[in-house]
């Protein structure tokens, strides 16, 4: 890994504003604030990139554009869960931009060196630090003194103004973060956090690890009948079965529940975790056979090509039929986070095979980022679509057709599910929102920390009150009767 150059005087500021951003904004939790102090990030990485010569490129557009959206998430659900994972996809998003990987390694060990650099980039941040204050100490005083008089002068007049109007304590409130002793190591950590992400950030931007260097030794060659034989049989196997499926799809479920003795949703459950991992194990004997695969010439492309490109095709009908049975349960039982996102992962696995049968044709050149990209995108569609609202109305659409719901489940959904809960029927409405709009009255985040999904959850439960009759007795008899009602 070369040295980066002297650090930038704009990074210097841009880290600065990072950590203050980060000390005023954080702390109540994670909603547009993430894009708020991203952006100075983003800058002085931007600004620690000029001088040694790099310039975005339209990957490094499509990365950053990328994390930068992945950050919108939490800014629009209220549900944790695929907030946590669109965070830690943009931080992987940022550095391949950062590193600008073209290769399998670069994609994969790209954030490690993001990791070395909050070591490494604080101590290239002070460096310059120093060498900056070393020549300008006697402009440096007067600075100082007049942040000083600045900060007493807005302390002063501020707290004079707050007093005086409510309304205007109010807005105040909303943007000074808590100075109370207590909370004063945690803005410090804050700041501190802030200020080492945004160096680490500019240093992998100025010097970034040559992951693209490191190659992959290939395997060994194998003969075209020692190759091949063995996926021509799993070939055969995969197509044997998805023969029985489209037996079964087509009219046959009711003489295969017959002699298996399961019911319809026993028959589903049992076969989605089977097919998912089958699908797992496809994409790992795609990757082993690409490695030991003959090529002599010609020929052995063409076999490579037929053989693994009949394996990919009959995976996806295998995909397709996983789908399907986790389809067919929740119709039965209904949908969960846990069948939600083994769906969306499942539909990924079959994008990334996909992918494979593309570059077969065209050249893997670009696969390594087009996978990393279809995590990028997945994760984003899987964000934005907001499971939880999608859980929420599959609930309310079973409980129109059938009757039936399940209040404790609902009761533990975020703010986002609020929306399609809302059209649930009195007392079944209040009982679901019990828990959810418990959360909202005691929370009192500031706007910057708070969600989109939360702020429409709190529009629609100041319209539509919960009823005061739905106390533990009646929804726990509620629940009861909808729970088993049919």
């Amino acid at each position: 890994m070369r040295s980066p150059g002297p650090v930038p005087t704009a990074t210097l500021w841009a880290a600065l504003a990072t950590g203050v951003l980060s000390m005023v904004m954080f702390g109540d939790g994670l909603a547009v604030n993430l894009l708020l102090v991203a952006l100075p990030a983003t800058l002085a990485a931007y600004w620690a990139a000029r001088p040694s010569g790099r310039r975005p490129r339209r990957w490094t557009l499509i990365w950053g554009v990328g994390g930068l959206a992945l950050l919108a998430v939490p800014a629009l659900r209220d549900a944790d869960w695929p907030s946590f994972l669109a965070v830690v996809t943009a931080v992987a998003a940022g550095s391949l931009a950062l590193h600008g990987g073209r290769t399998w390694p670069a994609v994969l060990f790209g954030p490690i060196g993001l990791c070395n650099a909050i070591v490494t980039g604080p101590v290239w941040g002070w460096h310059g630090l120093r060498e900056r204050s070393g020549g300008a100490r006697a402009a440096l005083g007067p600075l100082l003194r007049a942040l000083v008089v600045a900060a007493a002068l807005l302390l002063v007049f501020g707290a004079l103004f707050a007093w005086a109007d409510a309304a205007f304590a109010d807005l105040l409130g909303g943007f000074v973060p808590d100075a109370s002793v207590s909370g004063t190591p945690w803005r410090v950590l804050l700041f501190a956090c802030g200020v080492v992400g945004a160096l680490a950030a500019a240093h992998t931007a100025a010097a970034p690890a040559p992951w693209d260097r490191v190659r992959v030794p290939r395997g060994r060659a194998r003969g075209r009948v020692e190759w091949a034989l063995p996926l021509v049989v799993l070939a055969v196997l995969f197509a044997a079965f998805n023969a029985v499926q489209l037996v079964v799809l087509f009219g046959g479920y009711d003489a295969v529940l017959d002699r298996t003795g399961l019911s319809y949703a026993e028959y589903a459950r049992q076969g989605f975790w089977q097919l998912l991992l089958v699908t797992l194990l496809t994409l790992l004997v795609i990757v082993l056979a690409l490695r030991w695969a003959p090529r002599a010439g010609a020929r052995d492309r063409v076999l490579v090509r037929s053989v693994l490109g009949t394996l990919c095709v009959l995976a996806l009908v295998v995909v397709a039929s996983a789908v399907r049975r986790m389809d067919m349960y929740v119709e039965a039982y209904g949908l969960t986070r846990l069948r939600i996102s083994v769906v969306a992962v499942e539909l990924w696995l079959g994008l990334v095979i996909v992918l494979i049968m593309t570059a077969g044709v065209w050249g893997a050149r670009l696969l390594p980022r087009a996978v990393a990209a279809s995590v990028v995108a997945g994760v984003l569609a899987f964000g934005l679509a907001s499971p939880d609202a999608l859980i929420a109305e599959r609930t309310v659409q079973r409980y129109e057709e059938t009757g039936t719901v399940d209040l404790d489940y609902a009761r533990d959904l975020s703010a986002d599910a609020v929306p399609a809960l809302d059209r649930l029927d009195e007392p079944a409405r209040s009982c679901a929102l019990r828990s959810i709009a418990a959360d909202l009255a005691e929370d009192d985040t500031p706007w910057y920390a708070t969600s989109w999904g939360e702020a429409r959850a709190r529009d629609i439960l100041a319209d539509r009150p919960l009823s005061p009759k739905a106390d533990y007795t009646t929804c726990a008899r509620v629940e009861s009767e909808l729970l088993y009602e049919r």
